[in-house]
């Protein structure tokens, strides 16, 4: 995957230089995009997850911010460590080695970070995967059926076989479109891993937390057989 690094006034932006002509900051700016859709699932304002278009193509635009008690105090300041160590940038390194390996993960198109001092600001921008919705959306409509609950096992088993961990793996971030094709996005922290140890069972563990989570209301349906679907896909992916 062709990629550029472009370095100006604090910015640093990392890029496809087959779908992005130019390393422009404005492009990371909300003030930039008026009227741009904010992505399912976010709340609008600053930060906000939004769809745009860059080049003629769709995208979604991403700013980092922190989770947890440190989030309400630093919010989106991350301490400056390097810049192959920005968030950022690693995630876009990881998107691209996915689309190497042909898993099904949004393409990165650019990373930018925004240095002052000590601190940086991070964003991201990827290809739009049309015609998609989280897969804890999907199940709040009704019930699905034991086929697509083998596929969201088989697409996680082909992270898993490709060594790659998902540091949120949730049902928000398994995404699902029309064909009952699955995704998996945001990588933030994600990584490959060739360590051995359990960590494939914890992620999966995560997910079934999150499952349980959305379905305690009884809007959704999520039992044991469901999840026994799952593993199914899981363990019988080629």
């Amino acid at each position: 995957m062709p990629r550029r690094i472009a370095r100006q006034d604090g910015n640093g932006i990392l890029y496809e230089d087959t779908l992005l002509s130019h390393a422009d900051p404005a492009l990371f700016e909300s003030a930039s995009w008026p009227g741009a859709p904010v992505a399912p699932g976010y709340s609008g304002g600053r930060g906000a997850t939004l769809f745009v278009e860059c080049d003629g193509q769709r995208c979604v635009l991403r700013h980092y911010h922190r989770g947890g008690t440190i989030g309400r105090v630093l919010d989106d300041q991350f301490l400056w460590a390097g810049e192959e160590r920005t968030r950022c940038f690693r995630e876009w390194r990881l998107l691209a080695r996915l689309q190497e390996l042909g898993l099904p993960a949004p393409r990165p198109v650019a990373a930018r970070y925004r240095r002052r001092g000590l601190i940086y600001t991070a964003d991201l921008l990827t290809v739009l995967i049309p015609d998609v919705e989280p897969f804890s959306t999907r199940l709040a409509r009704g019930p699905v059926i034991a086929d697509v609950w083998a596929a969201v096992g088989r697409c996680v088993r082909a992270f898993h076989g490709a060594d790659v961990f998902h540091a949120d793996l949730t049902a928000h971030n398994l995404q699902i479109d029309s064909a009952d094709r699955i995704f998996l996005l945001d990588f933030d922290q994600g990584r490959v891993r060739s360590d051995g140890g359990d960590w494939r069972q914890a992620n999966l563990a995560r997910l079934h937390r999150s499952l349980s989570k959305i379905s305690e209301d009884g809007g959704v349906e999520f039992t044991p057989r469901e999840w026994r679907w799952l593993l199914d896909g899981y363990a019988f992916a080629s």
